[in-house]
């Protein structure tokens, strides 16, 4: 039961979203979250970047920049 809980938890961790990154769950959204504004190592960088793209870019340059980064990650084989 352990190894199964074990598995289910690692799945979460993946926000690639396996073949299609179109749909986000909760999961998904929640270790983005994480990775942006608390985890080290990636926090800090992440955080820069993010708190750039909300003053530099306009609202649709955001979303379109959003689609561009998800449409690179469908097309982009994983590791």
């Amino acid at each position: 039961m352990e190894k199964l809980q074990d598995s289910v938890n690692r799945k979460k961790l993946d926000l690639t979203g396996g073949e299609s990154v179109y749909c986000i769950n909760q999961s998904q959204m929640q270790v983005a979250r994480r990775l942006v504004e608390e985890d080290a190592p990636a926090h800090p960088k992440m955080k820069e970047i993010f708190d750039s793209a909300i003053s530099e870019l306009t609202r649709n340059e955001q979303a379109a920049l959003s689609f561009v980064l998800i449409d690179h990650l469908n097309n982009t084989p994983q590791n």
